[in-house]
């Protein structure tokens, strides 16, 4: 999760309405009204509050004829609340995959043509990080790429570009949305190799 977005979570949940919303709906969907009435808010000040949690992706909703019913996603509520905790985790993962430049270097040269292009990506986690890490380096912290733009790039080293645009997403170097990607801070990485 990109660290912006934890941000948006936290912020949304850390209000006391929003909480006491999430605490009724575990219990099952309600509508707006519902809602306003157990919490003895009125309608307008409920829908505020459910648009924030929606905008966070822990809520979704459905129409039922002239009546819309909030649903809370329980497993994306359980992702974005752990995530701060992952990234705990990721440094641990950091400390189990670290090895010495002269490792690196022969992972790069086994792995690497002298042309830059990729012969294969390893199927070993430790070797397939390091060649991730060396390439993902392409592209600018901060600006946001469209998939076409990501293709481009990985063509010029290898054929496969949708293998490494997934492997990027599932090891947190990059974060996609609606088909947009955009690097990870390298503190979210589960490694760092240095051209």
């Amino acid at each position: 999760m990109q660290l912006d977005k934890m941000v948006v979570f936290y912020k949304a949940i850390g209000d006391p309405t929003r909480l006491r919303i999430v605490s009724l709906l575990k219990n099952g969907p309600l509508h707006g009204q519902a809602i306003a009435h157990k919490l003895g808010l009125r309608a307008p000040t409920i829908t505020h509050h459910l648009k924030k949690l929606k905008d966070t992706g822990m809520l979704y909703s459905r129409r039922e004829k002239n009546t819309v019913y909030f649903y809370l996603d329980e497993k994306k509520l359980e992702a974005m609340a752990t995530a701060i905790l992952r990234l705990g985790a990721d440094e641990m993962k950091k400390q189990d995959f670290f090895m010495n430049d002269s490792e690196q270097m022969k992972i790069l040269r086994n792995y690497i043509r002298k042309d830059g292009t990729l012969i294969q990506l390893p199927s070993q986690l430790k070797k397939k990080l390091v060649i991730l890490s060396y390439y993902v380096q392409g592209f600018e912290t901060g600006k946001v790429y469209k998939e076409s733009e990501i293709n481009s790039y990985v063509k010029q080293f290898f054929d496969d570009y949708a293998t490494l645009r997934r492997e990027w997403i599932m090891h947190q170097f990059m974060y996609r949305e609606n088909n947009l990607y955009e690097l990870n801070p390298e503190e979210m990485w589960p490694l760092v190799v240095k051209r």
